[in-house]
């Protein structure tokens, strides 16, 4: 399906400030950039350059005053995404070397604190992707999505005891516990269409079989039609915008609609 997404962020600061934006998709698995526009008013010098984990990374110095930031993007999107559930399980020695990152423990992910309650999710579950896809469930059933219940420190662990909170939360908990039964898992960040209510969004990949597979436990079935924006460990590697002092941010509207 084509895809025309975007977002618009508004913000004001008192002084110059350095920020870093991850805004830019790229053309990989399930997604193709068509065309895509990176408007920032008023107009000022853009330089980017590519994270560890391959992301597009603009940087720029937000002017004293009111700042605009508006990208969009038109995309073709996978309308499914693949599942697998013969996929099994690789053993640590056996993963690719690039791969082995995505198993410790990290900032919003302490996997190291997660395994028993890994177990339990898994118990009877036959290794490999039927166990991610078993975290994803109970996180589906077990955990409610609450906007204003979480907020930028709130960890896996907090999720897993107050068993509330939004997309980023949800990740961050199914992250952690593949992690915990030496499952590698990464976040992504992105648009996904006629997500109610609109907003970027957050979903993990889990690597089993001979690579990544899509598991979203805020959807109850598999579900397509995803533009990925950025990926990395947890939330501190794919943060839409890092700012270096205070900026304040007005306003901010996405939108993911079909193309004309």
């Amino acid at each position: 399906m084509r895809l025309h997404a975007g977002c618009k962020f508004s913000f004001e600061t008192d002084r110059p400030t350095a920020a870093t934006f991850m805004l830019r998709p790229r053309s990989g698995d399930g997604q193709w950039i068509v065309s895509e526009e990176y408007i920032t008013e008023p107009s000022i010098p853009v330089t980017e350059y590519t994270d560890i984990y391959g992301n597009l990374c603009q940087r720029l110095v937000v002017p004293e005053g009111n700042f605009s930031l508006h990208t969009s993007v038109m995309a073709e999107a996978a309308d499914e995404i693949d599942t697998a559930f013969e996929a099994p399980f690789i053993p640590v020695e056996a993963l690719p070397s690039d791969v082995l990152q995505f198993l410790l423990p990290s900032r919003y992910c302490q996997s190291d604190r997660t395994g028993v309650l890994a177990g339990q999710v898994v118990e009877g579950v036959p290794l490999g992707y039927a166990q991610v896809e078993a975290i994803r469930n109970w996180i589906f059933n077990n955990v409610e999505y609450c906007y204003g219940t979480s907020d930028a420190s709130t960890s896996a662990v907090e999720t897993a005891e107050t068993r509330i909170g939004v997309c980023r939360d949800f990740t961050h908990l199914g992250i952690a516990l593949c992690r915990s039964l030496n499952i590698p898992a990464r976040m992504v960040v992105g648009y996904l269409y006629d997500l109610k209510p609109m907003d970027l969004h957050a979903w993990f990949e889990a690597f089993v079989g001979d690579r990544w597979y899509t598991f979203d436990a805020t959807q109850g079935q598999p579900k397509g039609n995803r533009i990925a924006l950025a990926y990395g460990r947890d939330a501190t590697d794919v943060a839409f915008v890092t700012q270096f002092g205070v900026l304040n941010l007005l306003e901010m509207d996405v939108w993911v609609d079909l193309a004309s």
